[in-house]
């Protein structure tokens, strides 16, 4: 089976918190090992938010996919790919048409079954809300220090 590796960090100071590329490649090369493929390539998008598919190493990873030179890709955390519903659905149905299995080393999910798919949906909304709240959270903050600025309360 052949098969990509797909890295992504969206800033320096995840590399050092453990999701690093180097992390994330190991662990799709020990799952590629798991599942018996050929590793072709690790694509890698330093970085890169996770809140869009407008990544430079994405339209890389899309092209392989569209062009049919892969059967399975495989990522170390499903929001190393994506943390919108609507983009991980877009993705999973264009692999879908062209027979690709997505492989999530870390939720232990392939989109070769059916509950593999309702679960990786899942996980995909769990990960959109916390985004979301992530925005709200540091909105409110800031909303609140302009408060306080404005009463000369800070």
């Amino acid at each position: 089976m052949l098969t990509i590796g797909y890295v992504r960090v969206s800033t320096d100071k995840q590399a050092d918190r453990g999701v690093s590329l180097d992390a994330q490649a190991e662990k799709i090369r020990a799952m590629a090992v798991v599942h018996n493929a050929e590793l072709i390539d690790i694509i890698v998008d330093g970085g890169e938010s996770a809140k869009s598919l407008n990544r430079p190493s994405m339209a890389r990873l899309l092209a392989l996919v569209d062009a049919g030179e892969v059967q399975a890709v495989i990522i170390a955390k499903l929001d190393r790919l994506t943390r919108s519903v609507k983009d991980l659905c877009t993705l999973l149905e264009r692999f879908e048409r062209r027979g690709v299995a997505l492989v999530s080393v870390a939720e232990s999910l392939d989109t070769g079954s059916a509950a593999g798919r309702l679960l990786l949906n899942i996980m995909t909304a769990v990960s959109q809300w916390e985004r979301e709240a992530i925005g709200e959270r540091t909105g409110h903050f800031y909303f609140a220090l302009t408060d306080l600025a404005k009463d000369h309360r800070i």
